[in-house]
């Protein structure tokens, strides 16, 4: 072992999130054990990535051509969320492929800065008929859902252990460009 196994993974903080919605629990969500129950964890994930997408722009899901499944989730359970406390859902994206999105997501219980749960979530963009993968249009690709989210990764966390992230993320040039406009240097560089 070279000790990397033994590590404790770092707990995310609100700040590392470019987007963060507030959802209400329900009584509904509380389990037998005065918790929100894991199943309700998941549908916090898929409110805040489609409300997002579909509040911004990026997805019409009544009458687009392509539309996004859901391929893979994950959620590590931290802390538990109780009713009738509000969850915020922290979102950002870190990986944008041919035809799908990645998006890291956190729970936190309202006003807490440390995550209570945290995961990520892949959307597969696929054509509303055929059901087939379709690459992302240049408007959903180039929307400040998806592409600026990606771009802000790169400079809001550097600790966060993520697989496959895209050469784009790891560009300072493109990191830079983003922020210039707004007297901004990631990293601690200094602006010119």
């Amino acid at each position: 072992m070279n000790g990397s196994e033994n590590r404790v993974p770092q707990i995310l903080q609100r700040n590392n999130f470019p987007h963060i919605q507030r959802i209400g629990t329900r009584w509904k969500d509380n389990d037998i054990y005065g918790h929100v129950n894991n199943v309700e964890y998941y549908s916090y994930f898929d409110t805040v990535i489609n409300s997002y997408l579909i509040g911004s722009g990026g997805l019409d899901i009544h009458r687009g051509d392509v539309i996004g499944v859901c391929a893979e989730s994950h959620c590590r359970y931290l802390k538990a969320l109780a009713f009738p406390h509000a969850v915020d859902a922290a979102l950002r994206v870190s990986h944008i492929g041919r035809s799908s999105v990645r998006y890291d997501i956190a729970l936190f219980q309202e006003d807490d800065d440390e995550a209570a749960a945290e995961g990520w979530f892949v959307h597969v963009f696929v054509d509303r008929i055929e059901r087939r993968p379709a690459s992302l249009s240049q408007p959903l690709r180039n929307h400040p859902a998806v592409h600026d989210f990606a771009l802000l990764v790169a400079v809001l966390d550097e600790g966060f252990p993520r697989r496959g992230t895209a050469e784009l993320l790891r560009s300072p040039r493109i990191r830079w460009e983003k922020f210039a406009t707004a007297g901004e240097a990631p990293h601690g560089e200094q602006a010119d």
